[in-house]
């Protein structure tokens, strides 16, 4: 017999950092939430103390906090004329695993999209033409950047981002990042330090013309008590941040920034080690009545609430409304359909030099240590003379000192083995710099997410199948940012120069650097082109709200984590403050 849970106001489908924000606004508002989390319970203390967080063969090598794959995986292809086969290695993909989700993993690079990110249909064709826009499936996001800023400074002040703006109400800052879109105020903790590296970097790229700044991080620079009480340690610049979790509650995580207080609220429940397999509907299919859950002993249930609120990683949202028959499933052959559509990945390279006799010492780091130049990135340069848009931030970087996995980072021709391997790593460990371009990325038709036709999971339930390759735009952008950086490395007295362009070749889940993964359940204006109204509210399921970075219609130059934080702000406060009095569709009913 099925178990059937005492009804509450709203129920959350994943805790990581989409999850907790909105449960933390709504159970402010006075609303009974429960959270279903698939994952174990994780806390600083007893799963990530100083003493365990730096084991680097545990977290990285084994990746002991992300989702195990034999519990689950995708399927993938790069187009409809090849069978999809599942995916046997999370090289592309960070999927959590625990309360916290991926937010409990991750480097801490905390970005705000540009105003451009938001409106690419329209300032793309504004600038350069319609014919500009062709061989791309691109739209605007529904909402502006200013729309979005409140809702941005809400989570850096939650998370206590440590940064320098550049530009505090169109007032432009040397020293920030001159090209970012207009801020309401400064960072709640300032920048971090530079490393020897960022030093080296900054002066040149300065010396080439370039506006250089400090990355905007989740690695708090000072002590710092956030809106909710919770006080958070200063940066110890010890280099295990992404894939671990942070012993010295200094890196930003629902761990150290939500819970402890949300765990407090009688109006808040969380059920862990619980899976959501499907979002009920009521007969009429307009409205959810709950979801259907299973526990770790094999035990199904169901939980009655009148919100259903999607927040897992990016993949398992696009899942879960698949497998509930919520909006229609995108058809790549016609461009119909809205769930799956726009599903998108980044566009990355790197160019690594050496310097011989200089001492990085790598391991002093963050995972958000590094300085960028903005000056190739998004819209921020002319467009006119080049046949693709968008661009990457380039940035020069001191991320992390992990020994294990710099082992591969030696001068091209140095023994893999033995003693020569030995005496080149030791020498190359401290003479190596890297610069990294995290570039835009933008969807094409043929690029999508569906339920694939023959593998399933545990459960019985077919897994997500992922169709996607580069398209043009995304190699040409590559390209010319890649350049770029080769010249920088040039210029700083970087030798031995290797290139790695992930987008040189088709694309391949098990070679890529970056995890940030978006679309699939996209927000717009547009109900024929978006799954999500601007309030991340399903169009077809009036309650029913998506928040993840499957809202994303394109990718930034950025880390999405800042924007999903965001987003989870603004949707949470659409039904606290108006879907909660008046129960109906928030935009166009």
């Amino acid at each position: 017999m099925m178990k059937i849970r005492q009804k509450a106001d709203v129920v959350i489908c994943g805790l990581g950092w989409a999850g907790s924000i909105m449960a933390e606004e709504l159970t402010r508002a006075g609303l009974n939430v429960i959270a279903i989390e698939r994952g174990a319970w994780r806390d600083t203390s007893t799963d990530f103390p100083p003493a365990i967080d730096p084991d680097e063969l545990r977290w990285h090598t084994r990746r002991e906090m992300l989702q195990p794959m034999s519990v689950e995986t995708t399927t993938f292809r790069n187009n409809t004329g090849q069978n999809a086969a599942p995916v046997r290695n999370w090289s592309a993909y960070q999927f959590g695993w625990n309360v916290g989700g991926a937010g409990t993993h991750w480097a801490g690079m905390s970005w705000r999209f540009t105003p451009w990110d938001f409106e690419v249909y329209t300032r793309t064709v504004e600038r350069y033409g319609k014919e500009r826009a062709k061989g791309m499936q691109l739209q605007d996001w529904g909402v502006t950047y200013a729309e979005m800023e409140p809702f941005y400074d809400r989570f850096e002040r939650i998370a206590g981002t440590s940064g320098y703006a550049g530009n505090i109400k169109g007032e432009k800052r040397k020293g920030g990042n001159v090209f970012e879109g207009p801020r309401s105020r400064d960072y709640p903790t300032p920048a971090l330090k530079d490393t020897h590296w960022m030093s080296k970097y900054r002066q040149t790229v300065e010396k080439m013309g370039y506006n250089p700044f400090t990355v905007p991080a989740g690695n708090l620079s000072q002590a710092y008590v956030n809106p909710l009480g919770v006080s958070m340690g200063p940066c110890t610049y010890c280099g295990f941040c992404d894939f671990h979790g942070c012993g010295n509650f200094s890196k930003s995580s629902p761990q150290a920034c939500i819970l402890p207080t949300l765990m407090r609220r009688p109006n808040f429940t969380v059920l862990t080690e619980t899976e959501v397999l499907q979002v009920v509907k009521h007969d009429d299919g307009q409205t959810a009545k709950g979801v259907k859950f299973i526990t770790k002993e094999g035990e199904v249930g169901f939980q009655p609430a009148d919100v259903v609120c999607i927040t897992a990683y990016q993949m398992d949202n696009v899942r879960l409304m698949l497998l509930s028959g919520i909006g229609q499933p995108y058809d790549p052959a016609t461009g119909k359909g809205t769930t799956g559509r726009n599903y998108n990945y980044q566009t990355c390279s790197s160019v690594s030099g050496f310097f011989a006799g200089e001492k990085m010492n790598p391991f002093i780091g963050g995972g958000a240590l590094a300085v960028q130049i903005d000056d190739f990135n998004g819209d921020n340069f002319d467009h006119s003379d080049v046949d693709f848009i968008g661009g990457a931030g380039i940035m020069g970087f001191s991320t992390n000192g992990r020994p294990i996995q710099n082992m591969n980072g030696l001068r091209p021709g140095t023994k893999r083995w033995g003693t020569e391997w030995k005496k080149g790593y030791a020498r190359d460990y401290q003479e190596a710099g890297t610069i990294f371009c995290q570039g835009t990325s933008m969807p094409s038709q043929g690029s999508y997410l569906d339920l694939d036709p023959t593998y399933k999971d545990r459960h019985g339930q077919p897994l997500l199948r992922v169709t996607f390759d580069w398209n043009r735009n995304d190699q040409k952008m590559a390209r010319y940012v890649t350049d770029k950086a080769v010249k920088i490395m040039k210029e700083v007295g970087g030798t031995d120069i290797s290139v790695d362009n992930q987008a040189e070749s088709s694309w391949n889940p098990y070679k890529q650097h970056s995890s940030h993964t978006i679309g699939g359940a996209v927000m717009g204006k547009d109900p024929s082109t978006s799954a999500l109204n601007t309030h991340l509210q399903s169009w077809d399921v009036k309650n029913v709200f998506v928040v993840g970075a499957s809202a994303f219609p394109n990718n930034g130059g950025y880390n999405p984590t800042l924007t999903v934080g965001a987003l989870a702000v603004k949707a949470a406060r659409a039904i606290a403050e108006q879907y909660v009095k008046n129960p109906g569709k928030l935009v166009g009913a």
